[in-house]
């Protein structure tokens, strides 16, 4: 097995654009959903080794991919869709359940524990230069996270 087949089926994924700033992106996984959902979340950790910001994403599981945030303001869990999520130079940026995340929303199936979802997220530098990464999240069991109740 070659060392790409090896590393993007991990949920790495590199710039393909010669001269681009690279992304290393790290541990990206989905959670699985219950049947009739119609919305997922993808997290994964992202290190640019230049000043990026993720403006947007597509994949073949929805009809939209989307970055959001999520906070709780007066009690109440909010989320909200953001134009784009800042990559600093060599900051490793969290997408984790309870802050910034990609929502995949119009899913055609429900995401399954042990399945895998294709993403293609596009970042853009300073100078308005975009990239495409490919990416493959792997689905992992409901639980915790967005999924929480708060009582």
């Amino acid at each position: 097995m070659s060392l790409r087949n090896w590393i993007l089926p991990l949920g790495l994924a590199l710039s393909t654009a010669a001269g681009a700033a690279e992304v290393k992106i790290d541990d990206a996984w989905a959670r699985a959903t219950a049947p009739g959902q119609n919305v997922g979340g993808v997290f994964m950790t992202l290190t640019a080794d230049g000043d990026l910001s993720l403006v947007g994403g597509s994949s073949p599981a929805a009809g939209t991919v989307e970055q959001h945030t999520k906070r709780i303001d007066q009690g109440m869990m909010v989320m909200r869709k953001i134009d784009n999520i800042a990559l600093p130079k060599g900051k490793k940026v969290e997408l984790a359940p309870g802050g910034l995340h990609i929502m995949l929303i119009g899913l055609k199936n429900p995401l399954k524990a042990g399945e895998q979802v294709p993403l293609t997220l596009t970042v853009r530098d300073a100078k308005g230069k975009s990239q495409q990464l490919k990416v493959k999240a792997e689905v992992r069991e409901m639980g915790g996270g967005m999924m929480q109740h708060h009582h």
